[in-house]
């Protein structure tokens, strides 16, 4: 699908940026001509360019598929539409994983949540739209918390999927889609690595109430769900995968195991909810099952197949208090990737140590 074509990745210097580009080098989905990654921060990018450059072993050449000339930077600002109408000019498929996504800081700069995560799309949509770019494909990235949202980071969030539903009438020649799932494994900001550090560092380790619950995907899945919505959405679909959820509380005492540190309860913070939905009620009624996904159908009538008939899993709400993984199943999980290990700990203290 991606052989000779010119991809675009914002957001590439991410947690999940970075695998997305690993894994669009190594082929998955076809081998690219080119690979742009565009971001504002120049220290990431260059540490991610050093990063990808290191050959550890000679097999490395075979996987990165002569990276060093399709892999490029680009420094810009999705926020900016001139900015962005350069780095898709001539692209042919466009990923945004750009995101103010700590709850928090949206709640206290709501505006600029805002500027990244709805202008930002709506730039993408424009540029294609007002300068008749032959983008084939958008996927944008979305999470859970757009899903009857409550706040900040949510309400952005979820205005972003209609954009992208409302790009496919602006213009019938690209496709625009999403995904949406909950807390990618150790990605930058989750969870995870907050209670390696403060397990590291003798804790206590934090939690917010003792009945929170979240979805927890590993970052390998979250980018499955980006390629199967690559290779099977229709235009204004969101993808939604099939993740399990955890007590927030269980999660915290696996990590902490028997080290005896202190679990502390310390109350929800701004905008927090307390349990996450992939798909709303509301939503289930124009949603389907597909290729081991749900799929939600868009909103407006014009995207609608002309053969939709009521959802085969109408009144279904994806809930993240369903089905709650045990401590078991948390720890196996944990260990499958490489989360519950002293290396693990080991890479965070020695992180925690680069800050001083």
């Amino acid at each position: 699908m991606l052989t000779g074509k010119n991809v675009v990745v914002f957001g590439g210097t991410g947690s999940l940026g970075k695998l997305l580009v690993k894994r669009l080098l190594a082929g998955e989905c076809g081998f690219p001509k080119k690979l742009l990654i565009v971001s504002r921060d120049e220290a990431k990018q260059h540490f991610m360019r050093l990063e990808f450059q290191k050959l550890a072993v000679a097999t490395d050449e075979l996987f990165y598929n002569n990276y060093q000339r399709v892999l490029q930077f680009h420094i810009g600002d999705i926020r900016d539409y001139s900015s962005v109408r350069t780095a898709i000019r001539d692209a042919d498929y466009v990923f945004n994983a750009a995101a103010l996504k700590q709850v928090p800081a949206c709640e206290y700069f709501p505006y600029e949540a805002v500027l990244t995560n709805i202008v930002g799309a709506e730039n993408i949509a424009r540029a294609i739209r007002e300068n008749g770019l032959k983008v084939d494909t958008v996927i944008g990235v979305s999470t859970d918390k757009a899903c009857t949202p409550v706040n900040v980071m949510g309400m952005t969030k979820a205005i972003q999927e209609r954009i992208y539903g409302r790009a496919n009438l602006d213009c019938p020649d690209t496709r625009f889609a999403c995904v949406r799932y909950g807390n990618v494994l150790a990605s930058r900001g989750s969870v995870i690595p907050l209670f390696h550090e403060q397990i590291a560092t003798g804790g206590p380790v934090t939690i917010t109430t003792e009945t929170m619950t979240r979805f927890l995907l590993p970052l390998e899945h979250a980018v499955d769900t980006i390629f199967a919505c690559l290779k099977g959405a229709k235009p204004g679909e969101i993808y939604v995968p099939k993740c399990p959820a955890a007590n927030i509380k269980d999660l915290a005492e696996v990590m902490i195991g028997d080290t005896g540190i202190e679990l502390k309860v310390i109350g929800i913070r701004p905008g927090e909810k307390e349990h996450e939905a992939l798909v709303s009620d509301e939503e289930s009624h124009r949603s389907t099952e597909r290729d081991g996904y749900y799929v939600v159908i868009p909103i407006l009538p014009e995207l609608q197949p002309q053969s939709y008939e009521p959802s085969d899993i109408a009144g279904f709400e994806y809930d993240s208090r369903k089905d709650l993984m045990n401590k078991a199943q948390i720890k196996a999980l944990l260990e499958k990737n490489d989360l519950l290990t002293p290396h693990a700990l080991a890479v965070r203290m020695k992180e925690i140590a680069a800050k001083r």
